[in-house]
């Protein structure tokens, strides 16, 4: 596949923190096993703890073409069909030597952290782990966001829990003191980076865009959503991707997909929920074949909302923490998610949206339907509808959603406005 150099820089980074997490029996390095959504990553770094993350191990083995094997065995385990294949292909994976996607066996965990309580099914994945590594468990209860504000009670309850519970447990684990200055440090390096990765969205705001905001920024947000936020070398990343993307605004290029640079944008699509990773490849290229840029996405947000503000605060530690684990996207009540959409259409001058409803995934598919009413009502965008899964190929039927893809498209040419004009610019 066609891969830009800041795609291949990011594959290359989180190669070498698989490499780390490989040698931590040897180097004495602690590891803390975590999720994506409201990662602690900052603290967790000033504790000198490697964080591990259960649902990244699964979706780089499912583009590894791992994940079937790994939920086979999950599922003689005793496991549903209908459980979510993130914990069945890491149960999996788990029980077959704990052999991580690049082939090297992952540590065991010396603390499991459980950093946002949103999702359920995280709830639930811990347990099974700690019933396997029998280590301890940090959990920290983030109240949801029913409408869209994050009020000074919930944050100061979030915050007496980091001060009660998890840093005293961090503190444990370590062997190390709970050190504020070092903290600071590491935030003040995400704000940086947050400041870089929102430049780099939101230049899907030129035309043609130079991005694919969907499939292309999976690779662009790969470092800062998993070990990476919080230190240098995510803040060196993501000032390259920059002024990569800048040279592409300046030559008037669109983006990379798998065949290369796209010759032709024709329509401009703002996406909703997580990508198939099992078939990602063939996944992206029917929207590439089409002309069709994702030019926003909800699913690049999942491990932060930075958009709309939020950057971490290195003057207020505790409560900057408190809010990101808050302001997660699967903690956003459905009107806010939907307002944020039609937010996006409007931004990023979009055609229409599109929702890939994940079978096994509760927190992003509860409510799509509702969503996508909604959106279209208040954008006037014709929204489209997709089913697949995470990292089970049972659930990719390419046939399906290539003709659902092609139906859509052809809507959308259908709805041109008068002027006849295209998404690229040109009559």
């Amino acid at each position: 596949m066609s891969k830009d150099q800041s795609q291949l820089r990011q594959k290359e980074m989180i190669a070498k923190h698989f490499d780390r997490l490989a040698a931590a029996p040897d180097t004495g390095e602690k590891t803390a096993y975590t999720f994506v959504p409201g990662n602690l990553t900052e603290l967790l770094l000033s504790f000198d703890l490697l964080p591990v993350l259960p649902e990244i191990n699964s979706l780089q083995s499912a583009m590894r073409g791992k994940t079937a094997e790994y939920i086979a065995v999950a599922e003689k385990l005793g496991h549903s069909e209908d459980v979510c294949t993130y914990v069945k292909s890491d149960i999996g994976m788990m029980k077959s030597g704990n052999i991580g996607p690049t082939g090297q066996r992952l540590p065991e965990p010396d603390v499991l952290l459980l950093s946002y309580t949103g999702c359920f099914t995280f709830l639930k994945w811990f347990e099974l782990l700690r019933e396997e590594y029998h280590c301890p468990v940090a959990m920290l209860h983030v109240p949801y966001q029913p409408d869209g504000r994050i009020t000074p009670s919930m944050r100061d309850y979030v915050v007496k829990q980091l001060k009660d519970e998890i840093i005293p447990t961090l503190e444990r684990i370590s062997g190390r003191a709970y050190d504020e200055d070092r903290l600071k440090a590491h935030l003040t390096l995400a704000a940086q980076a947050e400041d870089d990765l929102v430049w780099v969205l939101q230049s899907a705001k030129h035309r043609p865009s130079p991005i694919d905001a969907y499939f292309g920024a999976v690779y662009y947000v790969g470092p800062i959503f998993s070990a990476f936020r919080g230190t240098q070398a995510a803040v060196d990343y993501y000032r390259e991707l920059r002024s990569e993307i800048e040279e592409r605004i300046k030559a008037g290029e669109g983006p990379v997909t798998p065949d290369g640079d796209m010759e032709r944008e024709r329509f401009r699509v703002v996406v909703e929920g997580p990508p198939n990773w099992t078939s990602f490849r063939q996944f992206w290229k029917m929207f590439s074949d089409e002309g069709a840029v994702a030019v926003a996405s909800t699913y690049t947000k999942v491990g932060g909302v930075y958009d709309t503000g939020f950057r971490h605060d290195p003057s207020r530690p505790l409560e900057t923490l408190a809010e990101y684990c808050l302001g997660c996207y699967t903690n956003l009540g459905l009107p806010t998610r939907i307002k944020l959409l039609a937010q996006y259409i409007k931004d990023y001058e979009a055609d229409g949206f599109l929702i890939n409803s994940v079978k096994s995934c509760n927190s992003f598919s509860a409510g799509q339907l509702h969503i996508m009413r909604e959106v279209e009502r208040l954008s006037g965008r014709p929204g489209g509808f997709i089913e697949s899964d995470l990292v089970d190929p049972r659930y990719f039927s390419a046939a399906n959603i290539k003709n659902r893809l092609e139906l859509y498209f052809q809507m959308l040419e259908q709805k041109r406005l008068p002027t006849g004009l295209e998404s690229g610019g040109a009559a």
